[in-house]
C-alpha cells in the first residue's frame, strides 16, 4: 500500500511537472482552429517556430520568467526582414550615449552624406515636425510603419561592424545584419561602406563620422541558407535555381525575443546584456514600439491599427482596444513573417511575451511576391496570439501585475 501511495505520488508530481513544462505544447494540442491545425501537421513546409513567456510578479512587482517553446531551432534560417529594425534602433541610441557628447542626443539634426556610387544623401526630412532628420524620428518611423530608409540611415550611422559586435558582446550571438532593406545596387561589399554622417545643433557641428568599411561576416553554420527551386531576379524573370540566403541578413528567434525582453525589462537583465539606454531612452522606445499609425501626429499615418500588430489583431483591420498595448517589431517578407512582442492588457491585468516566425512559401519561388500572407500567415499569427492571451486571462496569479509605468 506505501508503495503503490509512493508510485501514485510521483506520478502525480510528472502530470504536473509535465503540465507546467509544456503549457504551450498543450495550447496548441487542444487548439480547434482547422487552419492553425493545418500548419502544426506540416512542420516542414511552415518551419513554424514559436516562444512564449509567462510573466509572473512578487509582492514588489517584481518579474519573473517561464519561456515556453515549440519547434524553435536557432540554427535554421529564416529571414527576419525588418525584425532587424529593433535591435538596430536600441543600438543606434547607446552609440549616442556612449559618445558622450554635449548636445548630441537622439532629437540632434543629422546630416546623411554620400560617398561613393549608390549612396544617398539626406539633409532634410519633411515628415519631422522641424523638417530635419534625427535619429528619433527615424526611431518613430522604424515602429510606427517598419520605414524602411529609416533603418538604412540607422544602419549607415552604426556601421556593420559596430552594430553586430556590440549585440554579440552582449551574448546576442546568433545573428548576423549585414545589408540595407529595399534599395537596390548594393552587393555584398557594397554594404560594408556606409555613409558620412555629421551632427549638428545649429549651425554647430556635434560630431562628424567618415565613411566606415567594415568586413563582418560570423560563421553561424546555419541550416537551409540555400533554398526553393527558385527565384525572379532584379530584371523580373524567374531563375530556376535555388536562392541564396549566405549573405542576407539573420537574427535568430530567441535572439529577437531576448532583445526585446532586455529593453522591455531592464532591471530584470543581467547587466553584460542590457543596453546602454537612459531612463528617456526606455520610455521613449516604450511609447513608439506601442504606438498605433493613427495615434501620430509627426508622422501622419492611414495605415490601419493591425499595419504591425499581427499577434491578436493582423486578420483584421478593426480598431485595436485602447486598453490593449504590443510592444513588437515585425517583418515579412521572402514569405518569412514574424513578430515579436510584449503583450500588455491594462484593464485585465495581463502581460505576456511571444515570438513566431511561419514561412508562406508554397510555389518555392522567391522574390516573386506570391506568398500565402493574407490566407495563413496573419490569420496563425493572430490566432497564436489570440490563443495565448485567452489562457492569460483565465492564468491564475498569486499577484496582481502593475502596469502604470508603461502608459
Amino acid at each position: 500500500m506505501k508503495y503503490t501511495l509512493l508510485n501514485l505520488a510521483f506520478l502525480m508530481y510528472c502530470t504536473l511537472a509535465f503540465s507546467q513544462e509544456n503549457v504551450l505544447q498543450q495550447l496548441l494540442e487542444r487548439s480547434g482552429d482547422s487552419l492553425l491545425r493545418e500548419v502544426l501537421r506540416r512542420p516542414e513546409q511552415f518551419q513554424l517556430q514559436l516562444i512564449y513567456t509567462r510573466i509572473d510578479r512578487n509582492a514588489r512587482n517584481q518579474p519573473s520568467f517561464t519561456s515556453y517553446r515549440y519547434n524553435v531551432d536557432s540554427n535554421l534560417y529564416f529571414y527576419p526582414a525588418s525584425t532587424v529594425k529593433m535591435p538596430a534602433a536600441f543600438m543606434a541610441l547607446e552609440k549616442l550615449n556612449e559618445l558622450n557628447i554635449l548636445g548630441l542626443d537622439k532629437h540632434a539634426n543629422m546630416q546623411t552624406e554620400a560617398a561613393r556610387p549608390l549612396q544617398t544623401a539626406v539633409s532634410r526630412d519633411s515628415t519631422s515636425e522641424n523638417g530635419l532628420p534625427s535619429i528619433a524620428h527615424y526611431i518613430k518611423k522604424i515602429f510606427l510603419v517598419s520605414d524602411n530608409d529609416a533603418f538604412n540611415r540607422l544602419y549607415e550611422f552604426l556601421g556593420q561592424e559596430y552594430l553586430n559586435r556590440k549585440l554579440q558582446e552582449k551574448g546576442y550571438a546568433n545573428l548576423r545584419i549585414l545589408h540595407r532593406l529595399s534599395v537596390s545596387g548594393f552587393d555584398v561589399p557594397g554594404n560594408r561602406f556606409t555613409n558620412p554622417v555629421s551632427f549638428y545643433d545649429g549651425d554647430t557641428l556635434l560630431y562628424h563620422q567618415g565613411e566606415v568599411y567594415s568586413a563582418f561576416y560570423p560563421d553561424l553554420q546555419l541550416k537551409e541558407q540555400v533554398r526553393g527551386v527558385a527565384y525572379m531576379d532584379g530584371d523580373g524573370a524567374i531563375i530556376p535555381e535555388p536562392f541564396d540566403f549566405r549573405y542576407k541578413n539573420y537574427v535568430s528567434l530567441q535572439n529577437l525575443h531576448d532583445i526585446l525582453k532586455a529593453v522591455m525589462f531592464p532591471d530584470a537583465t543581467p547587466p553584460e546584456r542590457r543596453f546602454n539606454l537612459t531612463a528617456k531612452d526606455y520610455r521613449f522606445l516604450w511609447k513608439y514600439m506601442s504606438m498605433l499609425p493613427r495615434e501620430s501626429d509627426s508622422p501622419r499615418y492611414q495605415e490601419w491599427d493591425s499595419y504591425v500588430k499581427f499577434f491578436l489583431f493582423g486578420d483584421s483591420k478593426d480598431t485595436i482596444p485602447d486598453h490593449i498595448r504590443i510592444f513588437n517589431k515585425v517583418g515579412d517578407a521572402y514569405g518569412f513573417l514574424t513578430d515579436v512582442a510584449y503583450v500588455v492588457d491594462f484593464k485585465n491585468k495581463v502581460e505576456f511575451l511571444l515570438a513566431a516566425n511561419i514561412h508562406v512559401n508554397k510555389n518555392q519561388t522567391y522574390n516573386d511576391g506570391e506568398y500565402e500572407y493574407d490566407e495563413i500567415g496573419f490569420p496563425v499569427l493572430a490566432r497564436l496570439g489570440r490563443m495565448v492571451y485567452e489562457y492569460e486571462l483565465e492564468r491564475e496569479r498569486e499577484y496582481t501585475p502593475h502596469l502604470y509605468y508603461l502608459k
